[in-house]
């Protein structure tokens, strides 16, 4: 995809990007796709992923209790345990509140893997990066944040997004539908959202203004994106899917180049009668 092309522009050393069509089929990509980049934040829709096959497999519930008093999985997926941002502190009652939390991940993590008898990293591999093939991808701390993979790989986790083999379609549209809608809170390097949107683990689009996805994404657009300089959006009404990894952390010139790319892509896709 020539839009793709774009990145040779960005202020970075490496970066790489794909976009997978909902069919599964790639539409394009460029740069080094099997580079190994760290995730960041994008390493939660995969730790979400885990989570939700662990629901499936009937070794935990959304609505069982994990972590503050009152708060559930379900509330640690969607940012509102009101846990703390990166320490092990309540700072709101659960549901009131989105707190973007990496210690929330992280106590999801735990809980899973005293659920399991399985460290987590390993029950990600297992559920998750093993049965998609994403052999250059692993979990070598939190669940939050320290994921590494490559663009090939995230491409195969962005096919299963939009036709999924290890969940259920009701799962996944569950996890990609607004959790406790009407709650506000900050999006990280965006600021305050009124609401502030999210499902289990995926950021959802809806409005949201400014936003690191494009002007002509559809409000149905869920994704991630993560600290490293790294995104991951899937489009259903595109019927397509990007992933960005770059070697530069997220700041002013992921704000600025970001939204853009998104665009082109979308544009080219519509143009080529795919989208």
């Amino acid at each position: 995809m020539e839009s793709l092309r774009m990145i040779e522009n960005w202020p970075v050393e490496t970066a790489a990007a794909a976009v997978v069509r909902a069919d599964g089929t790639r539409a394009g990509s460029y740069g080094p796709a099997g580079h190994r980049f760290p995730l960041a934040s994008v390493t939660k829709p995969l730790a979400a992923y885990a989570a939700l096959i662990a629901v499936e497999e009937g070794a935990i519930e959304l609505d069982e209790p994990a972590g503050p008093a009152g708060s559930t999985v379900r509330h640690l997926l969607a940012h509102t345990s009101g846990l703390a941002f990166d320490e092990h502190r309540t700072m709101a009652g659960p549901g009131t509140r989105r707190l973007y939390s990496n210690a929330g991940f992280e106590v999801l993590g735990d809980h899973i893997a005293k659920a399991t008898d399985i460290p987590f990293a390993e029950y990600l591999r297992q559920a998750v990066l093993e049965p998609l093939g994403m052999a250059s991808t692993d979990l070598p701390g939190s669940p939050a944040k320290d994921g590494v993979s490559t663009v090939d790989d995230l491409a195969r986790f962005a096919a299963e997004l939009q036709a999924p083999r290890l969940l259920s379609a009701q799962t996944l549209a569950e996890a990609t539908t607004v959790a406790y809608p009407g709650v506000t809170g900050v999006l990280p390097g965006y600021g305050h959202q009124r609401p502030n949107d999210w499902g289990l683990g995926f950021e959802i689009r809806d409005a949201k203004s400014p936003h690191w996805t494009g002007a002509s994404s559809s409000p149905r657009t869920y994704g991630h994106f993560g600290q490293a300089g790294t995104f991951l959006w899937v489009d259903p009404d595109a019927g397509a899917a990007c992933v960005a990894l770059a070697d530069r952390p997220f700041g002013p010139w992921a704000v600025e180049a970001w939204p853009p790319l998104t665009d082109a892509v979308l544009a080219e896709l519509r143009a080529q009668g795919t989208s």
